[in-house]
């Protein structure tokens, strides 16, 4: 089984350049075994990135030079997106550029060609952006069409509700919508959970900080603590490997089906706790679930339909002898449904990507939690304003986009919430 990466716009860009880091960094002994999800045959891996502008793709240039990327599998436009999910998904309507969706689609093809099997794709985005919200839908649905039978799971990025840009909800209504009809998982992370978790795990690892005070927080902080909790669920797992130890790259794929049982209910939160030293697995636990959201701010306890575990610890079998309690923790946490009988799993690897020069740990926690919703309200209420004012929609009008494509994603992301809402019933 092969997945390729795709990696759209700057967010993307920047996720996949703090991944590829932890996945051939020179610290950490990766077996050859482990790279095959990865790698193809010649030694590249098995991604492409995808820009309308040059400087976050120029950082790849270190990863050209080592022989580790593809050159062909950069794929570059002219000029921005502007920060419009309609001029990224129509693109750019001249002749003089030849289509960026075209470009990448046959790049995309042509790396789906030399792996053994294509069993799916893992897309990198942001929700705010023009190219990671507008193309990275775009691609979505250009690849559901072309390869009905792969699956697709996206690494979503939501931008700070204080404003990135005027356009940013607009932007994640409809990207949101997109995903939801085109995509089979949501990996949703948002920008002001992520740097709550950051700014704690600084607060934790660095001594220099002083007591009461916000540890200053970049957006490389923020990439690396996504790509790690990627690493933590996606990196090969030992029970998944062949009878030769070889990885199948099976893990992005067993996660859809372990949190992802029902088609309508797709978005997933997750959260990761590490420790070097001895294991304290309950500990570990604590700190996953401190930072759930438990209800909504109506006061509505929020329910998870299910939850998968992923311990990796270096050389070390303490997490078997806590499974129980470990589990026992996670699902009162996660309050997870009455009606799903299996609403757990877990998975145990000996060896923690994450920190791999120390005796660490890692527990991460990936959930279908209702708490997603919260987002797609406070999209739908922001959205939902601003279209009955018609603010700023004909920057939308020209580019492409269409009253229907409004009405369907607020149709669609309603009914998103509807299900959401009676998985406690």
């Amino acid at each position: 089984m092969s997945t390729v990466w795709l990696q759209v716009g700057q967010c993307g860009n920047q996720i996949g350049l703090e991944w590829w880091q932890i996945l051939t960094s020179e610290s950490c002994a990766h077996q050859e075994s482990d790279r095959y999800p990865f790698f193809t045959r010649d030694g590249k891996l098995s991604a492409l990135a995808v820009d309308s502008e040059l400087k976050v793709i120029r950082k790849l240039q270190k990863q050209i030079k080592r022989g580790v990327f593809r050159d062909s599998n950069i794929i570059l436009g002219q000029r921005g997106r502007g920060n419009n999910w309609a001029y990224g998904y129509h693109g750019v309507r001249s002749d003089g550029e030849a289509s960026l969706l075209e470009r990448t689609m046959e790049s995309f093809r042509k790396e789906v060609e030399r792996r053994d099997c294509y069993s799916g794709t893992v897309l990198l985005h942001s929700l705010s952006g023009g190219t990671g919200s507008g193309l990275g839908a775009r691609l979505c649905e250009a690849i559901r069409d072309e390869y009905p039978l792969g699956y697709i799971l996206s690494v979503t990025v939501a931008p700070h509700q204080t404003g990135e840009s005027p356009l940013q909800n607009y932007n994640s209504l409809l990207s949101l919508s997109w995903l939801q009809r085109y995509a089979d998982g949501v990996l949703l992370f948002h920008n002001d959970d992520v740097l709550k978790k950051t700014s704690a795990l600084l607060r934790n690892t660095t001594a220099a900080v002083p007591t009461g005070t916000q540890p200053q927080i970049s957006f490389s902080s923020m990439n690396t603590y996504i790509a790690s909790c990627l690493a933590g669920l996606m990196y090969p797992i030992n029970m998944f490997k062949t009878g030769s130890k070889l990885s199948m790259g099976m893990e992005p794929w067993e996660l859809l089906r372990s949190v992802c049982p029902i088609p309508a209910m797709k978005f997933l939160h997750t959260a990761q706790a590490c420790k070097r030293g001895t294991a304290f697995w309950d500990s570990l636990a604590s700190s996953v679930v401190h930072s759930l959201p438990r209800e909504s701010p109506s006061g509505y306890p929020h329910y998870s339909t299910s939850v998968l575990a992923v311990a990796r610890s270096n050389q070390d079998d303490s997490f078997v002898h806590s499974q129980n309690s470990v589990l026992l923790k996670l699902k009162q946490a996660y309050r997870c449904v009455p009606w799903n009988p299996f609403p757990l799993d877990c998975w145990i690897d000996f060896k923690n990507i994450i920190d791999p020069g120390h005796h660490s740990h890692s527990l991460t926690v990936c959930a279908n939690h209702s708490s997603a919703v919260d987002l797609l309200k406070w999209v739908m209420e922001k959205s939902r304003i601003m279209y009955e004012a018609r603010a700023y929609l004909h920057w939308y009008w020209k580019y492409g986009c269409e009253e229907e494509d409004f009405r369907q994603a607020f149709d669609t992301l309603h009914s998103v919430i509807n299900n959401y809402g009676s998985v406690g019933d």
